[in-house]
Parts: C-alpha cells; structure tokens; sequence
C-alpha cells in the first residue's frame, strides 16, 4: 500500500473535559499488510462514553490508551489489499481499529459484514456494541419480565435508545429520561416509550411518582449522579438496577459522586449490578439475529447521528456526547 495514514494518539491524560491539546495529530508511511494480513481504510468511527473512561490511568475492564498510542475506537474498515485467505478487497469488516485512517490486520477478533443487509454505521449501532449493551443488559442483567415498569436514562442515545425499545417489544411500560423537549418527544412520538422525562425542566422524582406510581422494576442507568439517586427513592419490590455506564460523572474532576440513596436497595430487597457487555460476546451472534428480525419488522427503530467529515473532526465530535448534541449512535463518517 503506498500513501499515508494519518493517526489521533493520546497526547496527555485529560483532566475533566478532553481538551484539544490531549490529542497529536500523527502522519506516518501506510503499511502494507504483508502474509496472514489485510490492509483496508476507515470508513466509520464509533463514538461512545466509555472512551473518556479509557484515557484515565485507572484499573478497568480494559487496559488505559497509553501516552502516545492510537485512541481507541471500533470501526468498520473497507478492505483494500489482502494477503489473508479469508478476506478479499471490498470486504468489509468490524474490529477495535483505533483512529486512524488505515489499518493492518491479521483477522483476529475481526466481523465481516454485508452492507447489503443494513447501512455500514448499524454494524456500529443497533448491531454492535450498543445494541448488544442494551440486549444483554436488560434481558440478562436486568431478567426483564413482561409488564414491568422500565426506566431508561440516557435515554436519547445509543444504547437508550435501543434498551427502550427492547423493553417495549418484550411487552413493558417504558419511562424514558433525556435531556431537551426534542428528545423527550422522540422517544414517545417515534420511538414508542409511554413517557418521557426532561431532567434540564421536570422535577425528575415527582415526574416518576406521577409515572410509577407502583414503582419501578427495572432500571437501566446509563448516567448516574443525580438521576440514578431519584430512581433509587422509587424502586418496587425486588426491583433490579442495572448500571451500564455513568456519563454524568466521567469528565469530573473531584470524587465520583455515588449514590446516597443506595439504603432503598435494602428497604426494597433490590438488587443494583453492573456489566461489560464484552463478557456475553459468545452469544453476539444470537442476538444480533434477534436484533435484526425486530429492525426488519419495524418493531425498533435505529436512531443514528452521523457526522461526516475528517479524521481531524474525531476530537470535536467525541465532546458531543457529553455536551448532550447527539440523538441515537454518534458515528465518525471519514469522507
């Protein structure tokens, strides 16, 4: 392969929000991709909170980026060279890529897609990390029951968003939290949630007295802070809470702030538990199958915000996410 790949490496350890000097800006030779390998370019870039946590040198699930490696990213990769059996130039792929313009691959850990079965940013959305977040989280974690009550927070995004519509298809009362008039009406006029609340204007805990007034069964937290210490005084008799990611707290730059409530877990015999969706990847396949039979049905909508642009546009559109601009999966379209 001749030409350049550009790069987005992890500068310096952000503290609070991530600023622009975080990030380098590297330009180096494409690499060829040699025997076993494949050699493709970016098409999509996924966007997701749990990026901010992957920059802090902290124990996690996952290693930290390190000073000075390529950030991060799933991505779906077009094939463009290929000296690998298994892959052919116009495949194209998903894999944990990074940023960056071009990649190298042996194949390991890699899913060939067909864009002929859905838009090639799905395989990053409804179909990929998000939707199998929102899959397992509340199917396994949450051992959803038809006719429960369900809150979702963070409702208006990626994994919000398909964790609504999730509970709706399995026959549940669905009360959606989302920050802004628009996004709130979304989620009922479109999206098919019973209510939504907009925690920038309503008083959170009265709007889920007047909308659980029996209590909530399950409750998929995607934001933590406040939101998650409302719900807390609300919970139904062994209710289950399932803590999936907690975009409030991720940019602070004190204590985490956890919640203070947690005493209605016992009172409630509830249960709160967390999850990495990277520990059902066994069964991905199964429930993308499912996923994708409820898409074709109509029965859940895919809601995607994709910006086309630049591999220089990464460090911009990741801030959209904690600003609250996006609706749906926030995808990176290099153009």
């Amino acid at each position: 392969m001749s030409g350049t790949n550009r790069q987005i490496r992890l500068a310096a350890r952000p503290v609070g929000e991530v600023k622009p000097e975080d990030w380098e800006h590297v330009t180096e030779p494409a690499a060829a991709p040699g025997e076993g390998r494949f050699a493709g370019r970016t098409r999509f870039i996924s966007l997701d909170p749990a990026m901010r946590g992957w920059l802090d040198d902290r124990p996690s699930y996952l290693p930290p980026v390190g000073i000075g490696e390529v950030m991060r990213a799933g991505s779906v990769i077009e094939v463009t060279e290929s000296e690998h059996p298994g892959f052919q130039p116009g495949d194209h792929v998903v894999g944990t890529f990074g940023v960056q313009e071009h990649v190298v691959s042996d194949g390991k850990g890699v899913l060939k897609v067909d864009p002929a079965l859905a838009p090639l940013s799905t395989y990053l959305g409804a179909l990929g990390m998000p939707g199998m977040t929102a899959y397992f989280g509340l199917l396994d974690v949450g051992a959803l029951k038809e006719g429960e009550t369900v809150v979702v927070s963070g409702a208006a995004g990626a994994v919000g968003t398909m964790a609504g519509q999730i509970a709706k298809v399995k026959g549940c009362r669905v009360i959606g939290i989302a920050g802004g008039a628009d996004k709130c009406a979304m989620l009922t006029g479109e999206l098919g949630f019973d209510a939504a609340i907009d925690y920038r204007t309503d008083d959170v805990r009265k709007a889920l007295r007047e909308l659980a007034p029996d209590g909530v069964d399950v409750y998929f937290d995607n934001v933590g802070g406040d939101i998650l210490d409302a719900v807390l005084t609300r919970l139904a008799l062994h209710a289950r809470v399932v803590i999936c990611g907690a975009i409030s707290q991720y940019n602070n730059e004190t204590q985490v702030q956890g919640p203070s409530n947690y005493l209605s877990l016992l009172v409630r015999r509830a249960r709160m538990e967390g999850f990495v969706v990277f520990d059902y990847a066994p069964r991905f396949g199964t429930a993308a199958r499912e996923l994708a039979g409820w898409i074709a049905s109509g029965r859940i909508k895919v809601k995607e915000h994709v910006v086309s642009g630049s591999l220089d546009d990464f460090p911009a559109t990741l801030q959209m996410l904690f600003r609250g601009e996006n609706v749906g999966k926030l995808v990176l379209e290099l153009t």
